[in-house]
C-alpha cells in the first residue's frame, strides 16, 4: 500500500473534501497524511481515525484566521490583490518546507487542490505521482468557458469568446503575484518555466466535483474526471430539525466562511415568513447568539446534518459554494443563489443555465426580491425537476469511491500520461 500526501488550501470546505478522500484511501489500506499551512483549522470531529497531519511553515508571523477573513470578505480590486497576495505566501511556505516533510514522512504519492499550485510544484520536485483535484470549480483553461470567479454565462460565439479572452488578460494581471511565486519556485526546483496555476496541474489525472450535466459544455479529455461530490461513504444519515408541521421548507446556508452575514439570512427569513413557509438557517459558527436571535428563522443554529436536511426542503438559499449546491443537487432541491467570492459566481451561472435556481446580487438582495424569487422556486415545477435529473446524475456519478479508484491508479503507474503540455 501506498503513502498519499493530501494537500490544500486551509479553507474547511476545502479540507471537508479532502478528508472524504483520505478516509476513502485509509479504508482502502493506504497511508494518509495532510500537509497543511501551520495553524490550519484542525481536522473535523467526523474525519477518519488514522489521517495524520503535518504542518509547513510557522503561524508566527500571519495569522491564518484573519487571512480567511480577508479571504471571505472581497472589497474590490485592492481585496482581491490582497487575497492573491496572501495565496501567495501560503504557497510559498509549503514550497519552502513541503519537500523535506513529505521526504521524511515517505510520501509515495500527493493529491493536491487545484487552487494550490505547491502541490504540482513540489509533486515534479521530488518525482511523485500526482493527482490534482478541484474541492471548487475546475480551473483547467478551455476558451469557450468563463474563468471559475466570473458569472459571465456560457456563449462559444465569437463574442462570447473575445469577452473570455479579455477575461483572462484581466485575471492575469490581478494574479501577477501568484504567478510570480510560481515561476520563483519552479527555477528553485529546476523544474521548467510555469506561468500560472494552470501549468501546476496534473497531467495525468485531475478529478472534479461536478457531472457533465451541472458543468458549461467542455471538450472531452481522458485526464479529466468528473466523479460528482466527494462525500464519505453512509455519512449524514442522522435527522436534523423535523417540527412535522406540513409548511415547505427553506434551507438557508452561505456556508463556513459567510455566515457571518447577517443581513442576507434576516431577508431569507423574512421573506419566508411572508410566504407563509418554515426557514432554517445554519450559520456554521460566524453568529453569537445575539445576532442569531435576531435572523427571525424558524430555527437558527451553527450546524445541521445538511445532505439530511435538504432532502426534506424545497428550495435553498445559498452562496453558491460548490459543496451546499452538489448537496442541494443531489437532493433534487432547486436553488436561490446569492454568490458572494471566490468561484461562487460561476457555480451561480451554471444554476441560472441549467435551469436549477435563480440568482440574486449579494448587494440588491432585499425582503421583496428574495420572496419573489422564492415564490418562483417554490411553485415553478421545472426547477426542481431539472435539479432531481442532475441529482440522478449525481448517484450515478461514482463519488468518492470513483476519486479513489483514479488516485491508486495514478499511484501505480496505470494511468497513460496525456501530452507533454502542463496546462491540461
Amino acid at each position: 500500500m501506498s503513502h498519499v500526501a493530501l494537500i490544500c488550501p486551509p479553507f474547511p470546505s476545502h479540507l471537508r473534501v479532502f478528508e472524504a478522500l483520505g478516509g476513502e484511501l485509509l479504508r482502502r489500506g493506504h497511508q494518509v497524511t495532510f500537509l497543511l499551512n501551520a495553524g490550519a483549522a484542525p481536522l473535523s470531529p467526523d474525519a477518519p481515525l488514522g489521517l495524520m497531519r503535518r504542518e509547513a511553515g510557522a503561524a508566527d508571523g500571519r495569522d491564518l484566521e484573519a487571512l480567511l477573513a480577508r479571504a471571505a470578505r472581497p472589497t474590490g480590486p485592492l481585496g482581491i490583490l490582497r487575497t492573491v497576495a496572501d495565496a501567495a505566501t501560503l504557497t510559498d511556505e509549503l514550497c519552502r518546507a513541503g519537500p523535506a516533510i513529505l521526504a521524511e514522512i515517505g510520501a509515495d504519492a500527493i493529491v493536491g487542490d487545484a487552487m494550490e499550485p505547491a502541490a504540482g510544484l513540489i509533486a515534479d520536485h521530488l518525482g511523485l505521482p500526482f493527482v490534482s483535484l478541484s474541492a471548487a470549480l475546475p480551473v483547467h483553461h478551455d476558451p469557450t468557458v468563463p474563468l471559475p470567479f466570473l458569472s459571465w454565462p456560457y456563449d462559444p460565439s465569437e463574442r462570447g469568446l473575445k469577452r473570455n479572452r479579455g477575461g483572462e488578460r484581466v485575471a492575469r494581471l490581478l494574479l501577477t503575484r501568484q504567478r510570480r511565486t510560481i515561476a520563483a519556485w519552479a527555477a528553485r526546483f529546476g523544474l521548467p518555466p510555469r506561468d500560472g496555476l494552470a501549468d501546476c496541474l496534473s497531467p495525468t489525472a485531475q478529478i472534479s466535483q461536478l457531472v457533465p450535466s451541472f458543468d458549461f459544455p467542455r471538450p472531452p479529455a481522458s485526464h479529466r474526471h468528473m466523479v460528482g461530490p466527494l462525500r464519505p461513504l453512509g455519512s449524514d444519515a442522522s435527522a436534523g430539525d423535523d417540527t412535522g408541521d406540513g409548511r415547505p421548507l427553506v434551507f438557508a446556508s452561505l456556508g463556513t466562511l459567510q455566515g457571518h452575514r447577517a443581513g442576507i439570512f434576516r431577508a431569507v427569513a423574512q421573506a419566508c415568513r411572508e410566504l407563509g413557509v418554515r426557514c432554517v438557517v445554519a450559520h456554521c459558527g460566524r453568529l453569537n447568539p445575539r445576532e442569531a436571535a435576531r435572523i427571525g428563522a424558524d430555527l437558527v443554529t451553527d450546524f445541521v446534518p445538511q445532505a439530511e436536511t435538504l432532502r426534506r426542503a424545497a428550495v435553498c438559499a445559498t452562496h453558491a459554494g460548490m459543496n451546499t449546491v452538489m448537496d442541494s443537487l443531489a437532493a433534487g432541491v432547486p436553488m436561490l443563489a446569492i454568490p458572494i467570492a471566490f468561484d461562487q459566481p460561476g457555480i451561480a451561472a451554471r444554476i441560472v443555465h441549467h435551469g436549477v435556481g435563480e440568482r440574486l446580487s449579494r448587494v440588491l438582495v432585499s425582503p421583496g426580491r428574495v420572496k419573489a424569487s422564492l415564490a418562483r422556486l417554490l411553485v415553478e415545477a421545472s426547477f426542481r425537476d431539472r435539479a432531481r435529473a442532475i441529482g440522478r446524475d449525481i448517484a450515478a456519478s461514482g463519488g468518492v469511491a470513483l476519486a479513489a479508484d483514479i488516485v491508486e491508479e495514478a499511484v501505480l503507474g496505470r494511468l497513460p500520461r496525456i501530452g507533454t503540455g502542463r496546462n491540461g
